[in-house]
């Protein structure tokens, strides 16, 4: 609205200095006209050429002017209503930008409740039952009457039931971030960092974290916890790496506000970021930034490695 403003009175002081410019020139113009007397002047000039009528020239051209005139007004009023409608659209635009943000803000936040809500229920519900059935089978195993068939059943009731058990735990830790309700956004990422350096015990992960990451809030703390977890899960996936970078850190943006300047660089076999992806990864990793009113570039060339940097506001993003 500010840069509108300021447009219409730059176009207003354009417009005074364009018609005292006119007045100027015909002000001088009827001065060298009253003191050279160019009408009969131009009157003895054009008779000895009577026969081609060139004393009716300044009418022609008086008729010209104002066809001139008359055109260049009807292309001033159809030019001030394109851009009449073209502003009008660009805030009908602006407006469903901001609507959507809005929505997708509103989207993540309902999916994270959700996620949280799985969690706790698989935590408090099926682990208990699990831990449940365990002892049942630990009683089974350890009971001296039994035979020796059903200790073998018990003893294999009691593995599976541990493998279920680290299936659940992975799938509420792919739910809900280890320790971020207790401890807080740093020891999440690092607990996602450590359970990623187990998986690829031959990628070298480096992890750089600074600032003060007590005073997010849990939306902006989840952002940045989902993208260093999709940016791993992506290398593990697709990036053959041997090194990985992850660089987190308070900066200021452009615009004097204070953010996190985040950096996830591999030196993988990188991709053609141009090229449509089948997942929705990426995608959602940028909707999530750009919905806090960040911003996030990938780049990467084929055999270069892939980079994610992105810029996540710590306040004030739009809602």
């Amino acid at each position: 609205m500010n840069i509108t403003a300021g447009e219409d009175a730059d176009r207003k002081i354009s417009a005074r200095r364009d018609i005292a410019l006119i007045a100027v020139v015909a002000v001088l113009a009827a001065v060298i006209c009253v003191k050279f007397n160019l009408s009969e002047a131009l009157l003895d000039w054009t008779r000895p050429f009577e026969s081609l009528q060139l004393d009716e020239l300044p009418a022609v051209l008086l008729v010209v002017a104002i066809s001139l005139i008359w055109f260049s007004s009807r292309r001033y009023f159809e030019a001030n209503r394109q851009l009449r409608l073209r502003r009008a659209a660009e805030a009908q635009l602006a407006e469903t930008l901001a609507e959507n943000k809005r929505l997708t803000q509103q989207y993540v936040h309902m999916q994270e409740n959700e996620r949280k809500a799985l969690a706790r229920d698989l935590h408090d519900e099926l682990g208990q039952y699990l831990i449940a059935v365990k002892l049942d089978a630990m009683s089974v195993h350890e009971s001296m009457t039994a035979d020796p068939g059903v200790h073998a059943v018990a003893r294999s009731m009691i593995a599976n039931i541990d493998r279920v058990y680290g299936m659940v735990s992975g799938l509420i830790r792919q739910l809900r971030p280890v320790g971020l309700d207790d401890l807080g956004v740093t020891a999440a990422i690092e607990h996602c960092v450590n359970d990623w350096r187990s998986r690829l015990p031959l990628v070298a992960i480096e992890m750089s974290l600074t600032g003060d990451f007590e005073t997010l809030d849990e939306t902006r703390g989840l952002v940045l916890y989902r993208l260093v977890q999709e940016a791993l899960t992506n290398i593990a996936r697709h990036a053959k790496a041997t090194a990985v970078q992850i660089r987190i850190a308070a900066g200021r943006a452009v615009d004097s506000g204070q953010c996190f300047e985040i950096l996830i660089a591999d030196n993988g076999c990188g991709s053609d970021v141009s090229a449509p992806r089948p997942g929705l990864g990426l995608f959602g990793m940028r909707e999530r930034v750009c919905a806090l009113g960040g911003s996030i570039t990938l780049a990467s060339e084929l055999g270069a490695g892939f980079q994610v940097e992105a810029s996540l506001p710590m306040a004030g993003a739009p809602s």
